[in-house]
């Protein structure tokens, strides 16, 4: 790792974005030994449908910038999500499409990855409202594999962060989504 680690997660308003980054964030700087972590967000006027996106550094020391200014992973939910924010990824770097609202791939210099994401939540889980959950299980897929974060401070950080009751079906949720992208890479 060079120092830091950008992620973003974009989609509309209502897909969790927010909340999903949150739980990342949280996940870095409270359990993993010795990374800090700045989550930052932007969405439109409209409370669900509109343009949103979350993004969060990571990093082993000092964050001096809390923006990600070129991610080394995105998660993008929405078509015109994708085409707003995928253009800055960075050079080699790894983006996930959902691949029901997705139509286009991006044109970057990075790792594309199609996956049903929303579908997912919908059909295995029976509630598209955990599609964010989804989403945080391929994004904990990607940062095992870079040595960030473990699998199960993320999972722990969802159930801290989940309305009670809930619990269940957001840990099923997120273990559909680590094995969708388990099964990719």
């Amino acid at each position: 790792m060079s120092g830091r680690y950008e992620i973003r997660i974009a989609g509309s308003g209502g897909q969790g974005v927010i909340l999903a980054a949150v739980i990342i964030g949280q996940a870095a700087a409270l359990k993993e030994e010795g990374m800090n972590a700045v989550q930052t967000q932007a969405y439109g006027p409209e409370a669900r449908g509109g343009a949103s996106k979350s993004e969060v550094v990571i990093a082993r020391g000092e964050i001096d910038y809390p923006k990600a200014a070129n991610p080394n992973l995105q998660v993008i939910l929405t078509q015109k999500a994708c085409d707003e924010y995928s253009h800055d990824t960075a050079a080699g770097g790894t983006v996930i499409l959902d691949d029901f609202f997705v139509s286009e791939d991006p044109k970057v210099d990075a790792e594309i990855y199609r996956l049903p994401i929303v579908k997912t939540a919908r059909e295995v889980i029976g509630r598209e409202i955990v599609t964010n959950m989804v989403a945080l299980g391929t994004v904990a897929r990607i940062l095992e594999l870079e040595n960030l974060a473990k699998p199960d401070s993320i999972r722990s950080t969802i159930l801290e962060n989940v309305p009670k009751g809930t619990e269940e079906l957001n840990s099923k949720a997120f273990d559909e989504g680590y094995k969708l992208m388990k099964e990719k890479k």
